[in-house]
């Protein structure tokens, strides 16, 4: 039932950009991911290893680490030590803090993503990347705006860690990192998001592929108000809005 539940839950995350299997340590054994070329708009400068000493990284730097379906993002405090936001059901169930800094499960975050509660917690460098390689500040040339001084966003990034609420598309790891970092919470994963939702709903032809299955479930079930009406209502909708 639990792999079940996680399977519907990455294709969640895969419509939306995000991916499930960043945000934990997965139960699991791992498996190797290679990250994929993203944001063409600008020039990625090469990526940290994940074993790379925290000396290359200065307090207060943005930290992304690519996979094959998303990006998760994290700020350096210091130490070898990131701050990141991940789903997390635990906080809301306890107050200890040694049962909520360890490792996520599935369990944990698929509850903490249905329930819309999470937590910005402190891992390692190496707990954070998860095996992948990291992308060092490359949203600076795309944010639109000037980074806020480095002790500013690891101050930031501190005061937010605890529990938080959670949002797929309007509060995530990301929203996190650009509030600290340039003080507004944007996501550029979450627009491109919006703007494959809105070419599609534009498309004519979804319009009749949602009318003809409407009709079809009324052939297949009989008309009644629990087939009829979202047969109609639907393709009604999507017609309005193309």
């Amino acid at each position: 039932m639990l792999d079940t539940l996680t399977f519907l839950l990455e294709k969640l995350f895969l419509l939306a950009h995000v991916s499930l299997s960043s945000l934990l340590a997965p139960l699991r054994a791992e498996r190797a991911d290679t990250p994929p070329s993203r944001r063409s708009e600008r020039d990625e400068p090469a990526p940290q290893a994940a074993g790379t000493q925290p000396r290359s990284f200065q307090r207060g730097d943005l930290l992304e680490v690519p996979r094959t379906l998303f990006t998760h993002f994290g700020i350096y405090l210091g130490d070898n030590r990131v701050a990141h936001l991940i789903p997390d059901i635990l906080p809301l169930l306890t107050a200890d803090c040694r049962q909520i800094q360890e490792m996520v499960t599935n369990m944990r975050l698929l509850l903490g993503v249905l329930s819309k509660q999470a937590s910005v917690r402190v891992d390692s460098v190496e707990d954070f990347a998860y095996g992948a390689s990291i992308l060092l500040n490359t949203m600076d040339g795309a944010a639109g705006t000037r980074p806020l001084a480095s002790e500013e966003v690891a101050l930031g990034a501190e005061r937010l860690v605890g529990r938080v609420t959670y949002s797929l598309l309007w509060n995530n790891c990301e929203h996190f990192v650009t509030y600290c970092r340039y003080g507004t919470a944007v996501s550029m994963q979450t627009d491109q998001f919006c703007d494959w939702l809105k070419s599609v709903m534009r498309d004519q032809r979804v319009f009749l592929l949602t009318a003809f299955l409407g009709i079809l479930s009324m052939a297949c079930l009989g008309i009644s108000s629990s087939t009829a009406l979202p047969a109609f209502l639907v393709p009604f909708t999507l017609w309005m809005a193309s």
